[in-house]
């Protein structure tokens, strides 16, 4: 039997930035698909699952997936074909993009970046080449091979020296035993602001929300579990953050499977997740805690579900309280999960996730497996 398709191991950055992707949304529809379709990937799910929560043909998550694994984040900017033919060739093309992305004061320019009309200008001055392009053929250009205008960033990347074996254990249970593992995550803070979101509204005129700078009602934090088999989602709102709300979700989780079969549970690193008592506790009851790797929490599988949370529960919102805002959240999460398994509402399910896909031999990241001696 074929293996399943899934996404390669991704990199630090390429998780976090899909994550970025899927919690804070994208002003292209087309990319917030795409990162739906591979974070929902990375997180076990597997195609016909991810092809209802996006709402898309099963062959397209396919083709997606291949994609990426192919060409990385750049698939999420699909280049369709169109216009004129180029006048630059492939040679004068790479060095344009070689240029944009060398620092000026490199090339003996007496600035730190460019903009179009710069490089334009330097470009028609190039002894031996003379690139004549217009500002806009030059944004067309670098558009097309994914150079666009950014703020510089700091970056991490995961400092855990146990960061593949904790991979490895996730992927592991995953495949083995779906109906048995469960992903636990806080979301939040949740505030009590209106809050912008977007909506079907007259031209110009859209639906307007007051604006408050008085906020006394403090934050809850929302903790939520999905349970991988049952493609459910379920949570409860607290006042904060802790050791005794984590384990209190860690006893629901265990109750949900109330034989004496292990389960697993997936969470990150945060201090109220790994503390003595929950330990002890997870260790008599045989509930095992895998840890996603330092600064790679886009590897838990509740991180592809909670952008549709957002999108309906808190953007485009003005809850006066946090009980009413608690009383819509849930509402929300019965509405999905009654409803999970209908093409039309999942269209609303707009997620992503990040996993990884095993090819015949290969490993998350292209790896060979090792043979046998």
């Amino acid at each position: 039997m074929a293996e399943p398709v899934r996404v390669r191991r991704l990199t630090d950055q390429e998780g976090q930035k899909l994550q970025q992707i899927v919690r804070r949304g994208s002003t292209s529809s087309v990319r917030y698909r795409r990162a739906m379709m591979l974070l929902a990937s990375a997180g076990g799910n597997r195609v016909p699952v991810i092809a209802q929560l996006v709402q898309a043909d099963e062959d397209t998550v396919r083709d997606v997936i291949h994609r990426f694994n192919e060409i990385g984040l750049a698939c999420l900017d699909p280049r369709w074909a169109g216009g004129r033919p180029r006048r630059l060739s492939p040679d004068e093309e790479d060095f344009v993009i070689r240029t944009a992305t060398t620092r000026p004061t490199k090339l003996g320019q007496p600035f730190t970046r460019w903009s179009l009309r710069k490089l334009v200008a330097y470009l028609r001055k190039v002894p031996g080449l003379m690139i004549l392009i217009g500002r806009e053929a030059l944004r067309g250009l670098l558009a097309r091979h994914g150079i666009t205008f950014q703020r510089t960033k700091t970056w991490k990347e995961s400092p855990d020296p146990e960061r593949d074996a904790k991979l490895d254990r996730i992927e592991e249970v995953l495949d083995r035993f779906p109906d048995r593992v469960f992903a636990f995550d806080e979301f939040g803070p949740l505030g009590i602001r209106p809050t912008s979101g977007s909506g079907w509204a007259a031209r110009r005129r859209p639906d307007r929300l007051p604006t408050t700078y008085h906020r006394t009602h403090g934050v809850r934090y929302s903790h939520g579990c999905y349970p991988v088999g049952d493609d459910r989602l379920w949570g409860v709102n607290r006042r904060r953050k802790g050791a005794v709300n984590s384990l209190a979700a860690l006893k629901s989780i265990r109750a949900a499977r109330p034989d004496a079969a292990p389960v697993y549970v997936i969470l990150d690193n945060l201090s109220a997740h790994k503390g003595t008592d929950i330990r002890r506790w997870a260790k008599k009851h045989k509930v095992e805690l895998c840890f996603t790797p330092t600064y790679a929490s886009w590897a838990n599988p509740i991180e592809a579900h909670f952008g549709p949370l957002r999108q309906f529960t808190i953007a485009n919102s003005h809850h006066p309280n946090h009980t009413v805002q608690t009383r819509a959240l849930h509402a929300y999460l019965r509405w999905r999960n009654a409803n999970a398994r209908h093409r039309d509402v999942l269209t609303a399910e707009r997620k992503e996730r990040a996993r990884i896909r095993h090819e015949k031999g290969i490993r998350w990241g292209g790896r060979p497996l090792p043979t046998a001696a």
